[in-house]
């Protein structure tokens, strides 16, 4: 059987801001999957993982210090059949960076590939990143995959426009919700994304709104992005 499953991007800035409202956005958009960037990867990160999850229900699937702050989190509904962390090459002078990724299954044959990505400021680095974001993702060999992150660079950008050329940029299939993501108090970029193989159904994506437990100084407070939540339908495994 297909299932459908809600996916959040969010980059929560190392935790350093309201954690109770981040908590609260969480729990309000009803995650299945939660795709994070710039989690925290220093001193006691373990903890405040462990603390994030206790007030959101949340489990870490992979990630953290080890993906150099990407991570992806879950609840209990999918089975994690693998997880791994992928250093990408590092050039001296700019941060460390890593893909997050999972293999899950919902079900009893319903299946997605998930790679969580927070992609460099360096132009030359960014491209070269997105490129190994999607090799990685094919070398998954799930069909249904998503790539979901910051990509510090907006829609019309080589790197954004190659992602989105090859998967699908589910804001613009579907939107649902404001698709401006940055800067949080008075959003004028769109730099977080939910890209998606042909073979995910996107039924909605976008800032999570409509919610009475989802209020506006929530979002802002809770870091300096705003969420992506993407409403998705996968197809049963063959």
């Amino acid at each position: 059987m297909s299932a459908e499953i809600r996916l959040l991007s969010y980059n929560v800035r190392s935790l350093r801001d309201d954690v109770g409202a981040l908590a609260r956005v969480i729990r309000a958009s009803e995650p299945d999957v939660v795709c994070f960037q710039e989690a925290p990867r220093f001193f006691r990160w373990r903890q405040q993982v462990a603390r994030l999850g206790r007030a959101t229900g949340l489990v870490l699937v992979s990630g953290g210090a080890p993906a150099c702050g990407t991570m992806i989190m879950t609840t209990l509904r999918p089975v994690v059949e693998s997880a791994e962390d992928v250093p990408l090459p590092y050039h001296s002078g700019l941060h460390r960076r890593a893909l997050s990724t999972a293999v899950l299954r919902f079900g009893a044959a319903a299946r997605l590939a998930v790679i969580s990505c927070h992609l460099s400021l360096d132009d030359g680095e960014r491209t070269q990143q997105g490129a190994l974001a999607l090799e990685r993702l094919a070398a998954m060999g799930v069909p249904a995959g998503v790539v979901a992150g910051d990509l510090n660079e907006r829609p019309e950008g080589p790197t954004f426009g190659r992602l989105a050329s090859e998967l699908q940029d589910a804001w613009a299939v579907a939107p649902d919700g404001g698709g401006l993501t940055f800067p949080s108090d008075l959003p004028e970029k769109r730099i977080d994304a939910v890209l998606c193989t042909q073979e995910v159904e996107v039924l909605g994506c976008g800032v999570p709104t409509g919610s009475p437990d989802l209020t506006d100084s929530d979002l802002r407070a809770a870091t300096d992005h705003l969420p992506v939540l993407a409403r998705l339908r996968l197809p049963a495994a063959d």
